[in-house]
């Protein structure tokens, strides 16, 4: 029964009480039929993972157990998400992860996500919230110099090695989230440990090669000298690290 509810919860969200149990060692990912999801029970076993996809604004828990180094995993988006939690037991090493996307060379580096975590009923050794910024992209690589020519021993010189181009700066990394929590007042807050440093700064773009002068040559009559060496390109800057988010504990 309970196998055929969850088909349907992830067919129709609506269908039925939603009970989700994510296995030791797996990944399992939330429907993204809805904004708005509503879970009766929520097991992620010991390692497990629980995707939850970037449009879902409002997740809902009755009961949720995070066994041993099990995670929560929340994908980068523009809008925050809010977890309401009526009671929750948590183990050595669980955690809830909204960090941000690194950046690429593509695409900007993405913050993490702002998130309103709500807890009525709490029992843990450690709330731990992961929402930092993602790393900055890389800066681009410059251009090798090109090889000179060989020289002719009738008529020529030998060419000149061009310059590598410079490489380019690393991108900012990404804000980290906001993040509001809300927990029972008796949970100590030496428990309650939340990251929202910005992303680290893209790496430096490497400095082309230099090119290399033609060869010199051995001719009948004389030796033709060989050309010189092109520059290399500089390194670029890293990137500067992103701003930190911030963290608000609310007791209930």
């Amino acid at each position: 029964m309970r196998k055929l509810c969850l088909l349907a919860a992830f067919i129709s969200p609506l269908a039925c009480a939603q009970v989700v149990n994510v296995q030791s060692n797996s990944l399992m990912r939330l429907p993204n039929t809805t904004s708005t999801l509503q879970l009766e029970k929520l097991e992620v076993a010991d390692y497990g993972t629980l995707l939850i996809p970037s449009n879902v604004t409002e997740l809902n828990i009755d009961e949720l157990r995070l066994g041993h180094e099990a995670r929560i995993a929340i994908v980068p988006a523009e809008q925050a998400l809010e977890v309401k939690v009526k009671r929750a037991e948590l183990s050595e090493g669980s955690q809830i992860t909204a960090r941000g996307a690194p950046g690429t060379y593509e695409k900007a580096a993405r913050a993490g996500r702002n998130l309103n975590l709500q807890f009525q009923a709490l029992s843990a050794p450690q709330l731990t919230v992961d929402a930092r910024g993602g790393r900055g992209a890389p800066g681009f690589v410059g251009l090798d110099g090109g090889n000179g020519e060989d020289p002719g021993c009738t008529y020529g010189s030998a060419g000149h090695g061009a310059d590598g181009s410079d490489g380019s700066d690393g991108q900012p990394g990404a804000p980290g989230a906001l993040v509001r929590l809300a927990v029972p007042r008796d949970f100590p807050v030496e428990l309650i440990k939340v990251n929202v440093a910005g992303g680290a700064g893209g790496p430096a773009g490497v400095g082309g090669k230099a090119g290399k002068g033609g060869k010199s040559k051995g001719c009948l009559v004389y030796r033709a000298d060989g050309g010189k060496n092109g520059k290399a390109g500089v390194d670029g800057q890293p990137g500067p690290e992103g701003a930190a988010g911030s963290v608000t504990v609310q007791r209930l």
